[in-house]
């Protein structure tokens, strides 16, 4: 029973485990290689170069799922946070990340705009786009 018990325990944790949703750091693909740190930093706009090539980040909608989901555990900034944070940047002359409306538009600007870093439903990745890096819920 124990037995049983154990092997039962263990397929609901792996089922669990596949239904948490993944998602992607993209670049565009003549990106150079970014580390956690360089992406924070390329976000909150204190990185804009890396090998002499811009790097433009790109934001979903502020109520976009994905986007909290970003800002909670790659930034980990609450949305009140990072409105504060770029309140007083404004006054420093920064603007935040462009905002896109969808995935979709996310993607294709990526796909077209060198330099060009967005986060995305892992399901959305194609062979035209660099992955950075991998997050799970």
């Amino acid at each position: 029973m124990r037995y049983i018990l154990a092997c039962f325990s263990l397929l609901v944790l792996v089922f669990v485990q596949s239904a948490a949703q993944e998602y992607a750091i993209i670049a565009h693909k003549k990106t150079p290689p970014l580390n956690l740190e360089q992406i924070r930093a390329i976000y909150l706009k204190k990185l804009s170069r890396i090998d002499n090539t811009t790097i433009v980040p790109v934001n979903l909608n502020a109520k976009d799922p994905l986007r909290q989901n970003f800002e909670k555990h790659i930034l980990h900034m609450s949305f009140q946070r990072l409105k504060s944070y770029w309140s007083r940047q404004h006054y420093l002359g920064y603007r935040p990340p462009i905002s896109m409306k969808s995935q979709k538009s996310v993607l294709s600007f990526v796909k077209n705009v060198a330099g060009a870093v967005a986060y995305i439903d892992a399901s959305n990745i194609d062979d035209d786009l660099h992955v950075v890096y991998r997050w799970r819920d």
